[in-house]
């Protein structure tokens, strides 16, 4: 597999992720944005909730700046190194790791406490009075307000300073309210007529305490597939130092080093085999379940697994630049941005919690006004304060891009963020590249006609020349045959590519050129006997160039080659039309060849005969009418349709110029993962949707229950909590997602 560049080739800036510690909700998310984007030199800002981490492009703002100005919001920040997977996001994971244990002792103890005051309320019905005295009301309810519940005062202190407010205010708030009013039956008015409501502020925060802690183990395992990507990389290399095996820490290996792989082992690094060749499991980086064959000469994943041979590798690339960190990083990246959606609902955070704060406040003034009292007032007031807290809203969108996109990578999908996302899952047409996109992209050559007087041999040592540093198929094919005939290229210079052409250079003076059946006609070439042969060899299905004499064009020869599709061609094909998609070829071929490969795999619609702006005109007339088109390809002339499409689909086999005009790159060539690209950006799209409906109709739906005296705290503080649990719960079955189109 060539080496991917998986990132975009323009920012705009510098690029610093950040790991943001103690966000509860959207209202957090847009603070600690809108703080970031104040500090000078800030491009942008996005922070996840989901993966608690802002991404912030910069120009020459200083990351202790980022960190200070997340501070000052209430909120703690740290710098995360370029290394994805590497000691710093280890140690981070294990930090979170401890925290969640944490929370989870919390929430245990704070409903061990809470237990014995509910207890008597669930024994009323039954006849039972067991009603606790009110002074050990008060000590079981205390360290469950103030200790376990303090999370709550210092993040709703921090947004109040901030001029905002979150969850953690209106939980504070309502079960400050709650907890007050009984102290004031109890040490004032004197309990007797009085209800103590020590049980419902303990049980509220007891409530919401676990939901956080069961929310926030749903979230890590949304994540749990980018983590066991991560987790694949070694600690340590056998570097060959002098003939002899020396392990060494995998940050002290450099490239060029020899690295020994044995059976069983995991490569350490990226690089290309030496010696030695067996089976490697590259599932979890390719998604490809069966083992493949790697030999001498062959390019291997750091993290893939040696199953049945000794192998000794050169160094290709390390830590950040090997496949497995460029994989995670793009999925990071597409984690770290936000949907348009999401953008939406932040927005609304930032008025939700102030609206709710004046909901409560209308709601208290309208029942004591109603002649219900103070006591009930406060009551409903403080139900409307607990059951309106925006989590589930502001974790419907993050969690379902976390969870989609992770299981997308498991599969060997790389989504390169959510606007490619969100065009995957409304695509109508797609329409594919054909050489090394449908066919193998290994051809060969399967003949070669000479003008009258040529030689055989000669030409064929020069296209060899020409097409010497040439990373596309049929240039390999070429150096090929001139192997097996035992020629020496050619030695060409001022080689340059002529882009859904051909390419040129210079051999002994001469200038020449390598060029496509209509590249060749505009250039002049002439020979009616090399036409002839060359529409024969088009109609058997081989692709066919020109070799031509520059300034005139003379022709010299036609090579003619044997490309197979691919095996997965037909099925990717079918699988498709089966989602209820339209399927096109757009070739630079031929047209009959492109015919012909197009009837074997059972594609209808065929454009043929295209130079890359010919390829983005196509494009365009597909797009017609509001169609939404997606591209498939591989080579530098696929680049230009990749970026006109609504969606660019990458082969990972391909070059990095088309991957990087993509937002979807599939790390291993099958076909068959177009399908599945767009089956998981659907169901991921599903998701989102379901999230943000469910947390709208729950707030609108519960808040005026609440305002009307239809709940109580406790089923308030239980509504909530499940409220998140559900909404993360739903999106995590995306975890579970597989390719098996």
């Amino acid at each position: 597999m060539a080496t991917m560049s998986l990132e975009r080739t323009e920012q705009p800036g510098v690029a610093v992720d950040l790991a943001i510690d103690g966000m509860t909700c959207a209202s957090c998310v847009r603070r600690v944005e809108r703080a970031l984007g104040q500090v000078p030199g800030v491009v942008s800002a996005s922070v996840d909730l989901a993966t608690e981490k802002a991404r912030v492009e910069t120009r020459g703002a200083p990351p202790s700046s980022l960190v200070a100005a997340v501070a000052r919001t209430g909120y703690r920040a740290s710098v995360l190194a370029d290394d994805p997977g590497g000691a710093a996001d280890a140690e981070l994971q294990r930090a979170r790791e401890a925290q969640a244990q944490r929370e989870g002792w919390y929430a245990a103890l704070a409903l061990a406490l809470a237990l014995p005051l509910v207890l008597p309320m669930a024994a009323m019905p039954l006849g039972y009075e067991l009603a606790l005295p009110a002074w050990l009301q008060f000590l079981l309810a205390a360290p469950v307000q103030f200790w376990l519940g303090g999370r709550f005062y210092r993040a709703g202190l921090a947004a109040l300073r901030a001029g905002t407010g979150n969850m953690d205010l209106l939980v504070a708030l309502g079960t400050s309210a709650a907890f007050g009013l009984s102290l004031w039956n109890w040490l004032v008015v004197g309990h007797g007529g009085h209800a103590l409501y020590f049980e419902a502020a303990a049980l509220v925060v007891a409530l919401v305490l676990l939901g956080k802690w069961l929310e926030g183990r749903a979230r890590r395992q949304t994540g749990a597939a980018l983590r066991a990507l991560a987790a694949l990389r070694p600690t340590t290399a056998r570097v060959l130092i002098d003939g002899e095996p020396t392990e060494l820490p995998i940050a002290a290996v450099a490239t060029g080093d020899r690295v020994l792989v044995r059976p069983g082992e995991r490569v350490p690094v990226d690089g290309e085999i030496a010696k030695g060749s067996g089976h490697l499991d590259e599932s979890m980086v390719t998604g490809e379940s069966l083992p493949v064959v790697r030999g001498p000469g062959q390019k291997v994943i750091g993290g893939t697994i040696n199953q049945d041979a000794a192998l000794e590798v050169v160094t290709t690339a390390i830590g950040a630049e090997t496949v497995l960190a460029r994989i995670i990083r793009m999925v990071e990246n597409a984690q770290a941005q936000k949907a348009s959606v999401q953008r939406l609902v932040d927005r609304i955070s930032t008025w939700f919690v102030p609206a709710v704060l004046a909901i409560a406040a209308v709601t208290a003034l309208g029942w004591w006004l109603a002649g219900a009292g103070i006591e009930p007032a406060i009551i409903h007031a403080v139900t409307v304060l607990v059951i309106a807290c925006p989590c589930a809203l502001g974790l419907a969108t993050p969690v379902a891009i976390v969870a989609g996109t992770g299981a997308a990578a498991r599969a060997g999908i790389l989504i390169r963020d959510p606007a490619a996302l969100e065009a995957a899952h409304a695509i109508d047409v797609v329409a594919f590249d054909k050489t090394g996109t449908l066919t193998e992209g290994r051809p060969e050559l399967a003949g070669l006609a000479t003008a009258a007087g040529q030689d055989e041999q000669h030409l064929l040592a020069l296209a060899a020349g020409l097409q010497q540093g040439s990373e596309h198929p049929l240039a390999g094919a070429v150096r090929a045959a001139a192997q097996e005939r035992g020629l020496v290229p050619a030695v060409a210079t001022e080689v340059r590519s002529l882009p859904g052409r051909g390419l040129e250079g210079v051999v002994a003076g001469q200038r020449f050129a390598i060029l496509s059946e209509r590249a060749a006609r505009e250039a002049g070439a002439e020979d009616a006997e090399l036409a002839a042969w060359a529409a024969a060899a088009a109609a058997n299905g081989q692709s066919v160039s020109w070799l031509v004499a520059l300034p005139k064009g003379d022709a010299l020869a036609v090579l003619a080659f044997g490309d197979r599709p691919r095996p997965e061609a037909a099925a990717a094909v079918a699988a498709l039309r089966r989602q209820g998609l339209r399927v096109a070829m757009l070739s630079g071929d031929h047209p009959a060849a492109a015919t012909a490969i197009a009837a074997e795999i059972g594609i209808e619609e065929v454009h043929a005969g295209l130079l890359p702006a010919d390829k983005v005109q196509a494009v365009q007339e597909l797009r017609r009418g509001g169609t939404q088109v997606a591209m498939v390809g591989d080579g530098i002339n696929d680049a230009p349709a990749l970026a006109a499409a609504d969606l660019g689909i990458a082969m990972g086999s391909g070059t990095d110029v088309a991957m990087a005009s993509a937002g979807v790159t599939l790390v291993r060539p099958d076909p068959l993962l177009v399908a599945a690209a767009l089956a998981v950006a659907r169901r991921t799209r599903r998701t989102i949707v379901q999230g943000l409906v469910f947390a709208f109709l729950y707030n609108v739906l519960l808040i005026p229950l609440a305002a009307f005296g239809q709940l109580t705290p406790v089923l308030a503080g239980a509504a909530m909590a499940l409220s998140s649990v559900s909404v993360v719960a739903n999106a995590w079955r995306l975890s579970r997602w597989r390719a098996n189109c």
